[in-house]
């Protein structure tokens, strides 16, 4: 490239603190984290969930798609034959161990992408942080996607007279009667059942790890807060 004379020369250091210059002179913004927390984009990459159907069924079934697209290697899935008495997703398999070790997880995506059933997606929690290796290895458990009103715990039977493509299809649209009375005769204590729910028996609690990162979040967020 010609190197520029004259003026031009003597101007070239000044045009390439161009951008420090411009903003040399404008007020500092700074996030007062975690005291005032900024939503992040509605389609920002952050913690993985593990989603269901309206009947509380798993819509993972073990496939291991999402650990051979990952790049990290960050994901850990291992499958398992559903039975009558042990059914947690439509079909004939599900996924008995799911690990996601965010040590490793660089949040790109291709694991969702990968997923045939939609089961894996992406929220928008970032805070993810914790003080040893071994809590930030995420479990089945801490993954799930809390149950939603209506919706049973498994394992249970799926809906009578349904196969799984009734499930992909999203022709199944909560529990029935006889499922509940399946769920109630194999785990009447179960805190899902409406009879439980009604008389006020708090949710089955998540993962250990999810609720140590709950603990130490709500712990950094009430340190960084500023008193007036």
């Amino acid at each position: 490239m010609p190197r520029p004379s004259g003026v031009g020369e003597l101007l070239a250091p000044a045009a390439g603190f161009g951008v420090t210059l411009s903003n040399f002179f404008k007020k500092t913004v700074t996030e007062e984290y975690p005291t005032e927390k900024v939503p992040p984009k509605p389609r920002f990459h952050g913690r993985h969930q593990l989603n269901r159907y309206a009947d509380g069924l798993e819509k993972c079934i073990g496939c291991e798609l999402c650990a051979w697209a990952c790049p990290a290697d960050a994901i850990y899935v291992e499958a398992d034959d559903n039975t009558p008495e042990e059914q947690y997703s439509p079909g004939e398999r599900y996924g008995r161990v799911y690990q996601i070790n965010y040590l490793r997880c660089i949040l790109c995506g291709l694991c969702i992408e990968a997923c045939p059933t939609r089961a894996l997606t992406m929220t928008n929690d970032y805070e993810l942080a914790g003080p040893t290796r071994a809590g930030l290895i995420w479990e089945k458990q801490d993954l799930l996607a809390p149950l939603r009103d209506g919706m049973l715990s498994t394992p249970h039977p799926m809906v009578e007279g349904t196969t799984d493509k009734d499930y992909y299809r999203g022709a199944v649209t909560g529990p029935t009667r006889e499922q509940e009375e399946w769920v109630a005769e194999h785990r009447p204590d179960d805190p899902s059942l409406p009879v439980n729910v009604a008389a006020g028996m708090p949710p089955a609690p998540r993962g250990a790890t999810a609720q140590a990162q709950a603990a130490i979040t709500a712990g950094a967020t009430k340190q960084g807060r500023r008193v007036l």
